[in-house]
């Protein structure tokens, strides 16, 4: 081989490491996984948050009337918006916390169903990566639970994020609000790699529903408020996308606001267990529903239509959203 041809080789050798690696960067897509929908091309579900309790504040009442929802309904999964395990989410994958708080609760025959579910900031303050764990498959096949990922349906798209390293006081005040980072740090690099692939996904996304789930507020007139990180950082990718609907927990209560700006829908169900009754700010523009108790939504899907409803720990419906729109290809 002549030094001339050799050196060609490095060189277009060298290219196609520096293309592949733009590319890896450029490119990078959430763990996907695929949910089929019914025979008649509907899609229905639950979504809970904020609820490990071992029973307690109403969650074991809450889960059965999902249950019965659930039944009549024929939901095809769940949706947990975060903070599954209080107060510092799991020691270990073999606390008996995830039996006692997750399998021995949600026992109704109609929620032995695929379960999707985002880390809360109290999940974070244990061990975050027992939940991440495929162990907990093992024990119990209905849990999957990943920082970030993508769930793929005929008729919508389901983006789950993780919200919790962008709040600033989580590392700001280390010794008030004690996290487990394994596997985030470094945080800013975690979070631009975060944006880029939410945004990658979306951008790519040809269902004609897109819902995205996190567990914090972005529109809220709870304790919280609204997260102004996620508000800052996360909201404006939503609205240029076309995002349809925001699920989130962290505020224990059902609410909806819709975006004055946008076709939006901000859905807050973190009523699984313990509700801060009373605890509200000043209603807002775009404020439709608030009930500070304990509860769920469900959800609804066609081609062109999607319906949410709020349930109470009574199973008395609350509120109902209903959304029309044309097909994707037709617009």
């Amino acid at each position: 081989m002549s030094m001339g041809f050799l050196w060609l080789w490095v060189v277009i050798c060298m290219y196609n490491i520096i293309w592949l690696s733009f590319v890896s960067v450029s490119t990078a897509e959430l763990q996907r996984f695929e949910h089929p929908v019914k025979a008649d091309g509907s899609l229905s579900f639950l979504a809970i948050g904020d609820w490990g309790r071992r029973g307690a504040y109403n969650q074991s009442q809450v889960a059965y009337q999902m249950g019965e929802i659930g039944a009549k309904l024929n939901i095809d999964f769940v949706i947990s918006t975060g903070d599954n395990f209080y107060s510092r989410g799991l020691t270990s994958v073999n606390d008996p916390a995830f039996v006692e708080s997750f399998t021995e609760i949600y026992t109704a025959k109609s929620l032995q169903k695929q379960w999707y579910i985002v880390l809360g900031n109290h999940d974070y303050r244990g061990n975050a990566l027992a939940q991440l764990s495929p162990v907990l498959r093992k024990i119990d096949s209905r849990w999957l639970c990943l920082r970030s990922f993508l769930v793929n349906t005929k008729i919508a798209d389901f983006f789950f994020i993780d919200t919790n390293p962008f709040v600033d006081k989580y590392f700001l005040r280390q010794k008030h609000y004690q996290h487990d980072w394994r596997g985030v740090l470094p945080r800013k690099q975690y979070t631009s790699n975060l944006l880029k692939d939410l945004d990658f996904a979306l951008r790519n996304s040809s269902a004609n529903w897109k819902v995205v789930v996190g567990h914090h507020t972005i529109r809220s007139i709870g304790h919280h408020g609204d997260t102004k990180e996620v508000v800052d950082q996360i909201l404006p990718i939503l609205e240029a996308n076309n995002v349809d609907a925001y699920i989130n927990g962290h505020d224990h209560c059902l609410e909806h606001i819709s975006s004055t700006n946008s076709q939006i829908q901000f859905l807050t169900s973190g009523g699984g267990s313990k509700a801060w009754k009373g605890d509200i700010k000043m209603k807002r523009d775009g404020s439709k529903f608030y009930y500070d108790g304990q509860g769920f939504l469900s959800a609804q899907f066609t081609e062109t239509d999607a319906e949410f409803a709020f349930y109470d720990v009574s199973g008395t419906l609350l509120h109902r959203l209903n959304l029309s729109k044309l097909l994707y290809d037709s617009m």
